[in-house]
């Protein structure tokens, strides 16, 4: 009974982890159609945002408001200097995201030292859940995700802004036909979905160690999520996270990393080829 418990408690959190991440992917690819290969550096950025913090002395939750401000204005100079120049170029975007990951990876290495650091748990005392000793950071971190998505998910489906938005991932040239700035939309989506990201790597920093690769741990599990649940609609990453962070985390628990990782890939080149546009593809 308690590994069960344990089990669904440690896929819950994976999978809230994971689509933490996703959220600002998915808001890039779709509506912009940019494959950001540089989001892990963003996760990692706002991690190492959480360390700068922690060495000025300041309190960790301070960090969780400046990391998210620290990385959309990243990514609004980011769009501004390389991503704009290579819209509608689908293998340009990925070459110029790959190339920033690779700059802001030796920048960081630089800046920081090669070698992983850590953050200070800021909840450290774990809470007993039916019989189960759990990391209190976990489930701050579950919280956090499932109040970030719901604040995604209010803010596409019931503002005019969201609506502006659907109708630009739905038929950009009649968005922009009908008087919406599609430009200052795609700047302001680029920099939303960075701070996203720069928000999941500091709520998840103080529970992995901070070094220079960790961006990457999460990135393609991501990637597959979104592919697997459809870039058409928000519930399509929700979707694709759940199987994904479940598949991967019950296959871990009853064997290897390595043959969880064989089957979260499996699953998705299987789902992918049956629906090639993801379990969630939108309506017309």
């Amino acid at each position: 009974m308690e590994f069960a418990i344990e089990l669904g408690l440690d896929t819950l959190s994976y999978s809230l982890s994971l689509l933490l991440v996703a959220l600002g992917l998915v808001v890039i690819f779709g509506l912009m159609n940019v494959i950001n290969m540089a989001h892990g550096e963003f996760f990692l950025l706002g991690a190492y945002t959480v360390l700068a913090v922690q060495a000025m002395e300041m309190p960790y939750w301070l960090s969780l408001i400046l990391a998210p401000l620290f990385l959309a204005v990243i990514g609004i100079v980011i769009e501004q200097l390389v991503i704009r120049h290579v819209y509608h170029r689908f293998i340009d975007t990925i070459l110029a995201t790959w190339g920033l990951s690779i700059v802001i990876k030796q920048a960081i290495v630089i800046g920081f030292g090669p070698t992983s650091q850590s953050i200070v748990n800021p909840i450290p005392e774990p809470v007993n859940i039916l019989g189960v000793v759990y990391p209190s950071m976990r489930l701050f971190i579950m919280g956090m995700a499932l109040l970030v998505t719901l604040a995604v998910f209010i803010v596409f489906y019931r503002t005019h802004l969201g609506l502006a938005v659907r109708g630009v991932i739905a038929n950009r040239p009649m968005a922009a036909s009908l008087g919406l700035n599609t430009r200052s939309m795609d700047r302001w989506t680029f920099a939303f979905g960075a701070a996203l990201a720069g928000f999941a790597g500091a709520v998840m920093a103080p529970i992995m160690s901070v070094d220079p690769q960790m961006g990457g741990g999460f990135l393609i599990p991501a990637f597959l999520a979104i592919m697997v649940g459809g870039v058409a609609h928000l519930m399509g990453v929700v979707l694709g996270v759940g199987l994904i962070g479940s598949t991967n985390t019950v296959i871990a628990s009853i064997d290897t990393q390595v043959a969880a990782q064989v089957a979260v890939f499996i699953l998705a080149i299987v789902l992918i080829r049956l629906f090639p546009e993801g379990l969630i593809t939108r309506k017309r």
